[in-house]
């Protein structure tokens, strides 16, 4: 990379420096504001492996609320998982997932929030990854051809950059 180049990207991209290399970006001087972020992933199966789930029959045990407590807790290690992320008080981690007869499987929602510098899109997308991650691992004696797909930031609000809707 030229030096050129390196200026042009350290002073447009926040998470390089002058020289292009990954950095943490410095919140210090930014105000504490309310944030809120949203994310979703869809988890499909075969319709036997819907329903056991439903019925709570799956080799396992509690698929969803094993998936569930795992969301949570992932979004709380977010910064440890993913290199430049900050460590963020989380006021909030709801981690829903709702039985979709349609796909057969479950839709994933995700809503963190804080009040902090910075925002909590990776929060939430982190928290929806992980719980369809575990959903997968608790059904997979079920069936190995679970999908997991569509994981998405849905909203975002607060912070400099202003409000997010998908």
């Amino acid at each position: 990379m030229t030096q050129e180049n390196s200026h042009f990207l350290s002073a447009n991209l926040s998470h390089l420096d002058g020289e292009g290399q990954a950095q943490m970006v410095d919140v210090s001087e930014k105000v504490p504001t309310v944030r809120q972020a949203v994310a979703t992933a869809r988890v499909r199966m075969l319709p036997e492996t819907f329903a056991a789930i439903q019925a709570g029959n799956a080799p396992k045990g509690d698929v969803l609320g094993t998936a569930r407590l795992a969301g949570i807790m992932a979004a709380k290690q977010t910064a440890n998982l993913i290199p430049l992320c900050h460590p963020l008080p989380l006021q909030k981690v709801e981690v829903l997932l709702t039985p979709d007869a349609q796909l057969p499987g479950y839709q994933i929602q995700a809503t963190v929030k804080t009040k902090a510098e910075t925002g909590v899109e990776m929060e939430a997308l982190t928290a929806v990854s992980v719980a369809a991650l575990t959903l997968y691992d608790m059904a997979k004696a079920l069936e190995k051809s679970i999908q997991i797909e569509s994981i998405q930031l849905i909203s975002k609000s607060g912070g400099k950059s202003g409000d997010y809707l998908r």
